[in-house]
């Protein structure tokens, strides 16, 4: 199971991988050293602990992801649902429309999702 409590400075190194990979450990380097102005050494010990959380895997030299942006974002979601809402979706939702106007595209949008779960 993938450990998604993550830094911000993890989250950017992930994401770095995200958009690049399968990528040269030698490569990845090089950009974390262009975008987040790290060592090599730097680099390095944040792949090591994003491997170790089971996020990321270093073969041969060539990094990428176990788990896919988009299922550790889910899971993300689901993690700040559990924990901020009791696992209640409809909670969640209510407080996060409560300060934000929805426009009715989006109303359609969400309500097209609803309907699509419920078929299934």
């Amino acid at each position: 199971m993938v450990d998604i409590e993550l830094g911000i400075v993890q989250e950017r190194f992930a994401d770095i991988v995200w958009k690049n990979e399968p990528i040269a450990s030698g490569e990845l380097v090089k950009i974390c050293e262009k975008k987040l102005n790290w060592k090599k050494p730097t680099t390095y010990t944040v792949l090591r602990k994003l491997c170790e959380k089971g996020l990321l895997k270093n073969e041969d030299g060539i990094v990428s992801s176990i788990i896919s942006r988009e299922k550790f974002y889910a899971k993300k979601s689901e993690q700040i649902i559990e924990d901020s809402y009791s696992g209640s979706l409809p909670a969640f939702i209510s407080a996060f429309v409560s300060n934000k106007k929805l426009t009715s595209k989006e109303v359609d949008e969400i309500q097209k999702m609803i309907d699509e779960f419920k078929e299934k």
